[in-house]
């Protein structure tokens, strides 16, 4: 922004994470699934200006409460990759018994891609031999979002 200084940037960047902050506590005080526009809120702050492709997994528990958030992969303007098998370990290390997993297209176009609805099936799978149940595959775009589970997507 012209006329904005580094003190200024700086300040506006710390404010930014403390809203983060604050929406992700949020989030964990009660099951997930029943904040669901808190959680797309969140995820629209946190994901849809990144200029990469951010892949995270929400872990939760037995009440859909919110175990953990984690960036499970980083990658370029188009593609993060992600591992059915790394989701899986750390769901099982954190005793996760539901996962939502998120990514972000940085083209601000929430619309999944082949590749998306593909991987997204294989974690199904994995998650299905475990026991463990996948609610949902959220892709956050500028200008919205795209809900696997509401679009029809999800395997089985």
């Amino acid at each position: 922004m012209e006329g904005l200084g580094e003190a200024g940037v700086a300040a506006l960047r710390t404010v930014q994470a403390a809203a983060l902050r604050l929406s992700e506590r949020q989030l964990r005080d009660a099951p997930v699934l029943h904040n669901w526009d808190r959680l797309l809120d969140y995820l629209t702050a946190a994901l849809s200006r990144e200029r990469v492709e951010q892949f995270r997994v929400l872990f939760l528990d037995a009440r859909n409460r919110l175990l953990a958030e984690e960036v499970l992969g980083t990658g370029t303007v188009n593609h993060a990759p992600v591992y059915p098998r790394e989701i899986m370990r750390r769901a099982i290390a954190l005793h996760a018994t539901a996962l939502i997993l998120v990514h972000n297209h940085p083209s601000g176009d929430p619309t999944p891609s082949r590749a998306d609805v593909e991987m997204t099936r294989e974690v199904a799978e994995a998650a299905r031999m475990l026991g463990i149940t996948l609610h949902d595959h959220l892709i956050i775009g500028r200008g919205g979002h795209c809900s696997f589970r509401k679009e029809g997507l999800m395997a089985g």
